[in-house]
């Protein structure tokens, strides 16, 4: 039925802005440039805000240069917003300010934390990714995909399911890459770049950072501490907390990685990922955060250490 009301409004309105979450990754920039694609595509005029341009190492991906710095001193003119991948509106960043909430927003999303901010709200949680969803509105619609196109989503599906290594990875996802891959992606290059292309002074840096990681009940918990400063020491191109996840993953044992940063004094970002027995939406939801069952992040008030012993805690509960 939602997709139904989304082809709606898109039938009846002539402007739209698209939008994502702060920090995108790349099923949600995927997600959201394949969805300006098919609004240009049927004649609309389409604004991509963000809050900031798109990331160096993803500047490769089809249409990145479509996306544009939101101007919050601006009034954009629009009928109709719709935000992907995002489970609440305030992860929509500054973009959230020049919105304006009398007018219909659509979104379309898979996390099991969304909210339902929208007007019109298609959140399939069961979905791999925000790009499969997507392409099964784009199916709906009797939408004839082409190249580019069918690269983001591909792209959006990969990265999300871990390079279909995840749990949230179904035989329907695999019919929808079946599909995708009818257009002869070059999806070697695209992975090279995402992953094989990382310079030696990264390489050099990430080596010594990880020497710093620490353990937790009985090696189930694996965590590491990042100062504000720890980044600048990478170049643009290099995925820090994407990486430090894809090494802490493989060791044996572990069920729970956890990522604090220092954002200010007093705020320390948590990301969170887990292999099978933990849920670690539920426990961001406890600090009022969210994601999915096995992706997960918050924000705690407290610096690093006590934003540890908060977790940590928690954690325990969960692992006893």
């Amino acid at each position: 039925m939602s997709f139904l009301q989304i082809s709606q409004a898109i039938r009846k309105f002539k402007t739209f802005i698209v939008a994502t979450h702060v920090n995108p990754d790349p099923d949600a920039l995927a997600s959201q440039l394949a969805m300006t694609m098919y609004l240009k595509k049927k004649g609309k005029t389409v604004l991509a805000l963000a809050e900031d341009t798109v990331p160096e190492r993803y500047s490769f991906l089809p249409g990145a240069k479509m996306v544009q710095k939101v101007n919050t001193k601006k009034s954009y003119v629009y009928d109709v917003a719709i935000v992907v991948d995002c489970g609440d509106r305030g992860r929509i960043g500054t973009v959230n300010k020049v919105l304006d909430r009398k007018k219909p927003l659509i979104n379309i999303d898979h996390h099991i934390t969304n909210d339902s901010f929208g007007t019109i709200n298609h959140v399939v949680p069961r979905a791999s990714s925000t790009a499969e969803i997507i392409f099964e509105f784009l199916l709906s619609a009797k939408f004839q995909l082409d190249k580019d196109i069918s690269m983001l989503l591909y792209l959006g599906v990969m990265t999300d399911t871990g390079s279909f290594r995840y749990e949230n990875t179904t035989s329907r996802t695999h019919e929808v890459i079946s599909h995708l891959l009818k257009f002869d992606l070059p999806v070697n290059q695209y992975y090279q770049r995402l992953y094989e292309t990382v310079p030696l002074s990264d390489i050099e840096n990430f080596t010594k950072l990880m020497s710093r990681f620490h353990s937790a009940f009985e090696g189930q918990v694996i965590y590491i501490e990042l100062k504000r400063s720890a980044f600048k020491k990478f170049s643009e191109e290099f995925d820090l907390r994407d990486k430090i996840f894809s090494y802490l993953r493989s060791i044996k044992g572990a069920e729970v990685f956890a990522i604090l940063t220092e954002q200010t004094a007093s705020k320390t970002r948590i990301n969170l990922r887990s292999q099978t027995r933990v849920d670690v939406a539920r426990l961001a939801a406890i600090f009022d955060g969210g994601g999915h069952s096995r992706a997960s992040g918050c924000v705690i008030d407290g610096n690093i250490k006590q934003a540890r012993e908060r977790i940590l805690a928690e954690l325990k509960k969960i692992l006893k």
